[in-house]
Protein backbone atom coordinates (compact mmCIF):
# COMPACT_ATOMS: atom_id res chain seq x y z
CA UNK A 1 0.00 0.00 0.00
CA UNK A 2 1.70 3.38 -1.30
CA UNK A 3 0.81 6.69 0.51
CA UNK A 4 1.27 10.27 -0.87
CA UNK A 5 0.50 12.92 1.85
CA UNK A 6 -0.07 16.62 0.84
CA UNK A 7 -0.38 19.42 3.22
CA UNK A 8 -1.40 23.22 1.92
CA UNK A 9 -2.08 26.51 3.55
CA UNK A 10 -5.60 27.57 3.31
CA UNK A 11 -5.53 29.13 0.52
CA UNK A 12 -7.81 28.79 -2.99
CA UNK A 13 -4.85 29.08 -5.10
CA UNK A 14 -3.38 25.61 -3.51
CA UNK A 15 -6.54 23.90 -4.72
CA UNK A 16 -5.51 23.72 -7.96
CA UNK A 17 -1.86 21.72 -7.29
CA UNK A 18 -4.19 19.37 -5.03
CA UNK A 19 -6.06 18.50 -8.02
CA UNK A 20 -3.34 17.99 -10.22
CA UNK A 21 -1.25 15.85 -7.60
CA UNK A 22 -4.17 14.04 -7.00
CA UNK A 23 -5.06 13.28 -10.71
CA UNK A 24 -0.89 12.21 -11.11
CA UNK A 25 -1.15 9.97 -8.47
CA UNK A 26 -4.64 8.30 -9.43
CA UNK A 27 -3.17 7.76 -12.85
CA UNK A 28 -0.27 5.98 -11.67
CA UNK A 29 -2.31 3.74 -9.46
CA UNK A 30 -4.19 2.42 -12.22
CA UNK A 31 -7.71 4.75 -11.34
CA UNK A 32 -9.05 3.91 -15.26
CA UNK A 33 -8.44 7.42 -17.74
CA UNK A 34 -12.34 8.52 -18.36
CA UNK A 35 -12.80 9.09 -14.53
CA UNK A 36 -9.81 10.81 -13.86
CA UNK A 37 -11.62 14.10 -14.44
CA UNK A 38 -14.03 12.90 -11.84
CA UNK A 39 -11.27 12.52 -9.49
CA UNK A 40 -9.94 15.99 -10.42
CA UNK A 41 -13.34 17.96 -9.74
CA UNK A 42 -14.30 16.13 -6.75
CA UNK A 43 -10.84 16.90 -5.11
CA UNK A 44 -10.96 20.53 -5.96
CA UNK A 45 -14.19 20.81 -4.49
CA UNK A 46 -12.90 18.79 -1.37
CA UNK A 47 -10.04 20.85 -0.82
CA UNK A 48 -11.96 24.34 -1.81
CA UNK A 49 -15.19 23.30 0.82
CA UNK A 50 -11.80 22.81 3.34
CA UNK A 51 -9.92 26.02 2.33
CA UNK A 52 -13.06 27.86 2.78
CA UNK A 53 -13.92 25.98 6.13
CA UNK A 54 -11.11 27.35 7.24
CA UNK A 55 -10.65 30.69 5.79
CA UNK A 56 -14.22 31.05 7.46
CA UNK A 57 -13.15 29.90 11.11
CA UNK A 58 -10.18 31.40 11.53
CA UNK A 59 -7.90 28.06 11.41
CA UNK A 60 -4.33 28.52 10.34
CA UNK A 61 -3.91 24.72 10.07
CA UNK A 62 -3.26 23.42 6.74
CA UNK A 63 -5.36 21.71 4.66
CA UNK A 64 -4.41 17.63 4.41
CA UNK A 65 -4.97 15.33 1.46
CA UNK A 66 -4.22 12.04 2.03
CA UNK A 67 -3.77 9.69 -1.83
CA UNK A 68 -3.81 5.81 -0.68
CA UNK A 69 -2.83 2.80 -2.97
CA UNK A 70 -4.42 -0.41 -2.14
CA UNK A 71 -4.50 -3.80 -4.29
CA UNK A 72 -7.42 -2.64 -6.19
CA UNK A 73 -8.89 0.57 -4.78
CA UNK A 74 -7.64 4.10 -4.88
CA UNK A 75 -8.44 6.22 -1.89
CA UNK A 76 -8.12 10.22 -1.36
CA UNK A 77 -9.22 12.01 2.46
CA UNK A 78 -9.35 15.44 2.56
CA UNK A 79 -9.05 16.40 5.99
CA UNK A 80 -9.81 19.79 7.62
CA UNK A 81 -9.52 21.18 11.61
CA UNK A 82 -13.01 23.09 11.26
CA UNK A 83 -15.22 21.64 14.09
CA UNK A 84 -17.98 23.66 12.04
CA UNK A 85 -18.05 20.85 9.52
CA UNK A 86 -20.47 19.11 11.61
CA UNK A 87 -23.60 19.44 9.77
CA UNK A 88 -25.74 22.04 11.43
CA UNK A 89 -23.30 23.58 13.49
CA UNK A 90 -22.41 27.45 13.44
CA UNK A 91 -19.38 29.50 13.29
CA UNK A 92 -18.96 31.66 16.51
CA UNK A 93 -19.77 35.12 16.07
CA UNK A 94 -21.87 34.37 12.61
CA UNK A 95 -25.02 36.27 12.24
CA UNK A 96 -27.58 33.42 11.46
CA UNK A 97 -27.91 34.61 7.86
CA UNK A 98 -24.56 34.12 7.49
CA UNK A 99 -24.60 30.08 9.16
CA UNK A 100 -27.65 29.89 6.89
CA UNK A 101 -25.48 30.55 3.97
CA UNK A 102 -22.47 28.54 5.00
CA UNK A 103 -24.49 25.49 5.26
CA UNK A 104 -26.27 26.03 2.24
CA UNK A 105 -22.81 26.28 0.73
CA UNK A 106 -21.26 23.27 2.78
CA UNK A 107 -24.38 21.05 1.84
CA UNK A 108 -23.76 22.12 -2.23
CA UNK A 109 -20.57 21.07 -1.94
CA UNK A 110 -21.17 17.60 -0.57
CA UNK A 111 -23.84 16.84 -3.17
CA UNK A 112 -21.49 17.61 -5.93
CA UNK A 113 -18.93 15.15 -4.28
CA UNK A 114 -21.54 12.74 -4.35
CA UNK A 115 -22.32 12.61 -7.66
CA UNK A 116 -19.26 12.51 -8.72
CA UNK A 117 -18.37 9.86 -6.50
CA UNK A 118 -19.91 6.58 -5.99
CA UNK A 119 -17.89 5.61 -2.66
CA UNK A 120 -17.78 8.59 -0.45
CA UNK A 121 -17.82 9.13 3.21
CA UNK A 122 -18.24 12.09 4.85
CA UNK A 123 -16.97 12.20 8.32
CA UNK A 124 -17.27 15.48 11.18
CA UNK A 125 -16.87 15.79 14.88
CA UNK A 126 -15.31 18.92 17.29
CA UNK A 127 -12.01 18.36 15.52
CA UNK A 128 -12.54 18.65 11.97
CA UNK A 129 -13.59 16.89 9.16
CA UNK A 130 -12.85 14.14 6.59
CA UNK A 131 -14.38 13.29 3.43
CA UNK A 132 -12.98 10.12 2.01
CA UNK A 133 -13.49 8.75 -1.85
CA UNK A 134 -12.66 5.42 -3.22
CA UNK A 135 -12.11 4.55 -6.60
CA UNK A 136 -11.45 0.92 -8.19
CA UNK A 137 -8.28 0.52 -9.94
CA UNK A 138 -7.59 -2.08 -12.97
CA UNK A 139 -3.99 -3.67 -12.47
CA UNK A 140 -1.51 -3.06 -15.31
CA UNK A 141 -1.59 -4.95 -17.88
CA UNK A 142 1.74 -7.00 -18.76
CA UNK A 143 2.41 -8.22 -21.91
CA UNK A 144 4.13 -11.55 -22.19
CA UNK A 145 6.80 -12.06 -24.99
Amino acid sequence: MATVELRFSALPEHVRTARLVAAAVARRAGVDEAVLDEVRLAVGEACSRAVGLHQSGGISAPVRVTLIEEEKQFSIEVGDEAPRSVPGATVPGASPGEADMDAEEDEMGLAVISGLVDDVEVSADEHGGLIRMSWPTTPPVTLVP
